[in-house]
């Protein structure tokens, strides 16, 4: 038998005590979490970064600029000087020379020599069946030294047009 005076809980104030007490220790172990150091991983994610600005467009009339890869070099007379394979910058990117494979028939017998871009005339090319034209001869291009990737570059310039390169990088 049961004591008077013991009175049986309701059941809706257990729930609730039960509830606040898992309510406690979710607080509790939510402070615990943040008092403790988070160890930098991968996972975490990087500060945002600002978006890149857009880009400069610059346009250029079909008539103003023309591709030079492979176009015809002659020369000044009419002579045919090879066709441009490559251009050379320098350490700021700006255009040096001229790569020209010279000489030979259908590749064969052609040697690669390098020619001061200023001794290259692009005045008269409209459009791509137009040469390019050097102030060179072709004897003095026969006695330029062959162009070899990755060795010291002899460059072949139009008398007086020629500037010097700094070496000392």
């Amino acid at each position: 038998m049961r004591n008077a005076n013991h009175r049986r809980r309701a059941p809706g104030k257990a729930f609730g005590f039960v509830a606040l007490s898992l309510i406690a220790l979710q607080v509790a172990g939510a402070d615990a979490q943040q008092a403790s150091p988070i160890p930098a991983t991968k996972e975490t994610p990087a500060p945002a970064k600002e978006p890149a600005p857009p880009p400069s467009v610059t346009i250029l009339g079909a008539r103003d600029a023309h591709g030079v890869l492979g176009r015809d070099v002659r020369s000044s007379t009419g002579e045919d000087m090879g066709h441009i394979v490559d251009v050379i910058v320098d350490l700021t990117g700006t255009v040096r020379a001229a790569v020209i494979d010279f000489g030979g028939f259908l590749g064969v017998g052609s040697r690669k020599i390098v020619v001061d871009w200023t001794a290259l005339d692009f005045k008269h090319i409209a459009d791509k069946s137009d040469q390019v034209t050097l102030d060179l001869t072709k004897e003095q291009v026969k006695a330029a030294p062959e162009y070899k990737e990755d060795k010291p570059v002899v460059v072949l310039g139009a008398a007086g047009k020629l500037s010097p390169w700094d070496f000392d990088h």
